[in-house]
């Protein structure tokens, strides 16, 4: 079986199922009528050059004091938000983008999430690649999960196996989203394509933390009979 962006989801749905992201606390958010997509948001710029176990340090911190609302966001004291994001790593830099972010979001379209993501793909993330500390990675984070729009997440997960396969050698953020989307979208609507992305995404994920590390363990992985990279290690 060629392996191939539609080969690759079946195969590691199949072994590791619905991963259902992005993680959020939604019983949080039922008990403050606050909006699950700003988790989202902070938790896509928080994730930035860390390991996800630190955002959820942070993000309790934020919860545990009612912050994570765009309007309280605005409103709270930086020297104070740094201090509650310290867990996640570059918070100086951090506690800027999410205090930018958050005006930006007020001023513009008044703390509804709703308007601003009711509005073309490409415009909106065309927006957001315009603001101070967003790039694609995150940018396309905050489409995918708390916009709930149809596009493909690269990271470095994708990277390193598309690499290692390798399933795509050209290793460019845009030529690898595209090399996904591209098959992706002629197998499955748009309605499922969201859904589509996001579990692959996740399941990537999965499959680089647990298996292709950057020191990989190739005698566990699922895909090692499609590997080279492990068929190189053998010689």
């Amino acid at each position: 079986m060629k392996l191939t962006p539609h080969t690759l989801y079946k195969i590691l749905l199949e072994i590791f199922r619905n991963q259902n992201w992005w993680p959020i606390d939604r019983i949080y958010h039922k008990k403050n009528g606050s909006d699950p997509r700003f988790e989202m948001i902070v938790g896509a710029i928080l994730t930035q050059n860390t390991a996800w176990s630190n955002v959820e340090k942070a993000l309790t911190n934020l919860k545990s004091k009612n912050i994570l609302d765009i309007k309280k966001l605005v409103d709270i004291d930086i020297v104070n938000l740094q201090n509650m994001i310290k867990p996640s790593g570059f918070f100086n830099q951090k506690a800027k983008r999410l205090k930018n972010f958050a005006l930006y979001l007020h001023n513009n379209y008044h703390d509804s999430l709703g308007t601003f993501f009711n509005r073309e793909l490409y415009a909106i993330r065309e927006e957001l690649l315009s603001l101070s500390g967003i790039g694609k990675e995150t940018a396309d984070s905050i489409l995918l999960y708390a916009g709930n729009l149809p596009i493909f997440v690269v990271d470095a997960y994708t990277k390193r196996i598309c690499e290692r396969l390798p399933l795509y050698t050209n290793i460019s953020y845009n030529k690898i989203q595209h090399y996904f989307e591209d098959e992706l979208s002629q197998i499955y609507s748009k309605e499922e394509l969201t859904q589509v992305y996001n579990e692959l995404h996740a399941l990537i994920v999965i499959l680089a933390k647990n298996h292709c590390k950057k020191k990989p363990e190739c005698s566990t992985c699922p895909l090692k009979k499609h590997c080279m990279f492990k068929k190189c290690l053998k010689q």
